[in-house]
């Protein structure tokens, strides 16, 4: 009998609390769903005009995807960043800019690389992993280091920033070259094989320069509008619903100024541009450290305070994300499916270890202890052994003639 009022009692006690959810349910304001449905609908539409626009203009300048996705689309995507660190200065809060640049950093990486190549295994070039990798991991370092004193001075800015406009020139003039070079070789293929280049013209038509870039920005208006709406209907919604602001700042806020890149990501993908996909992650990574918070930097004529927690943890995190991608491209010059799962996995972790630390929570201690002494090692051991593994494989190709990836 005992036993039947306690099952009957907690049976009582769920319906207590479906029923105030329900309530905060009925009571949630439609506009904030209609702007949730809003910005979603105008993210899709952004992304696929951003990459129909970016597509467009690198056929037209004579460029890989690849070159305008580190370059037009990770500037045009990191906009919503720069626009929240810019403010962050002028209205004297500076610090939230090194938050905004390292967390967004941390999403593209694991939970927006990861979530593309969930859909579509992504190409990485030789170009990519010889040059861009490693400065995105050189940056990253860099970040770590002039954090050290605590403050991201003028100076600090001025040479972050100068490294970003040195990659994007060297970016767009090598693109171009290569372009070039290629371009006899593709014309004397086509005419032994019989194809004519203005039948291919009339199938695959470029649209004008002008057209090109106003798709461009048009594409980046709905983005940035998209990902307002959804943020702010989102926390709307969440609040409603009784979640703390502190959970919906690390989730919804966080993620919110990345779903541009992760729009972009995912219609590129779609539509077999894995090369626009990936450089505009990268790209959006090296123009968040160099521009984003290069460029308040030296803005604000006192520097960018860094709180001893991010140099602690988060912006090792960053870091540890750029190393983990270097390797992970390197092997067979793709981001598998499972390494993308990893990924998302990694950074599901990672939020949550951010949400136990901020709330003090009991199991943060042991959640800790898992991770730092099983899960991550075993990471690690399981990356070691794959990378092994395919650069064996990559040595057994290359002593049987199989001619490599190009650049």
């Amino acid at each position: 009998m005992g036993i039947l009022m306690r099952v009957l009692n907690r049976v009582d006690g769920v319906l207590i609390a479906t029923r105030v959810v329900i309530r905060r349910l009925l009571l949630m304001d439609f506009l904030d769903l209609g702007r949730i449905i809003v910005g979603l609908v105008l993210l899709v539409l952004g992304g696929e005009v951003l990459v129909r626009g970016a597509s467009a203009l690198a056929r037209r300048a004579g460029v890989s995807s690849l070159v305008v996705g580190l370059t037009v689309v990770s500037a045009a995507t990191s906009a919503p960043e720069l626009s929240v660190s810019i403010g962050a200065v002028l209205r004297d809060e500076p610090g939230l800019a090194v938050g905004n640049v390292v967390g967004s950093n941390i999403v593209n990486v694991l939970l927006i690389l990861g979530l593309s190549a969930l859909v579509l295994p992504l190409a990485a070039t030789q170009r990519l992993v010889r040059f861009d990798l490693p400065l995105m991991l050189s940056l990253s370092a860099a970040l770590l280091l002039v954090c050290l004193d605590g403050v991201v001075s003028a100076v600090d800015g001025l040479i972050l920033f100068g490294a970003v406009v040195a990659h994007t020139v060297l970016t767009v003039t090598i693109g171009r070259r290569r372009t070039q070079s290629k371009a006899p070789v593709m014309q004397l293929a086509e005419g032994s094989l019989g194809i004519g280049t203005s039948a291919q013209a009339q199938k695959l038509p470029v649209a004008s320069s002008g057209k090109s870039i106003l798709l461009v920005v048009f594409g980046v208006a709905l983005l940035v509008t998209g990902a307002t709406l959804l943020v702010e209907g989102a926390v709307n919604t969440a609040t409603t619903l009784g979640v703390s602001s502190l959970v919906v700042g690390l989730t919804v806020v966080a993620i919110g100024t990345s779903l541009p890149e992760l729009a972009t990501s995912l219609i590129a993908v779609r539509r077999g541009e894995r090369d626009l996909a990936i450089g505009n992650v990268v790209g959006s990574n090296i123009f968040n450290i160099g521009v984003v918070l290069g460029l308040p930097a030296m803005i604000s004529l006192e520097g960018i305070p860094v709180s001893s927690a991010a140099l602690a943890f988060d912006i090792p995190v960053m870091l540890a994300a750029a190393i983990a991608l270097l390797p992970v491209a390197f092997t067979g010059f793709t981001v598998a499916r499972w390494e993308g799962a990893l990924f998302v996995a990694l950074y599901l972790v990672y939020l949550g270890y951010l949400i136990l630390a901020a709330t003090a929570h009991d199991a943060l201690e042991g959640f800790t202890a898992v991770m730092a002494w099983f899960v991550l090692p075993l990471i690690t051991v399981t990356l070691i052994a794959f990378t092994a593994y395919e650069i064996g494989l990559r040595k057994g190709r290359q002593g049987s003639g199989t001619t490599p990836r190009p650049s």
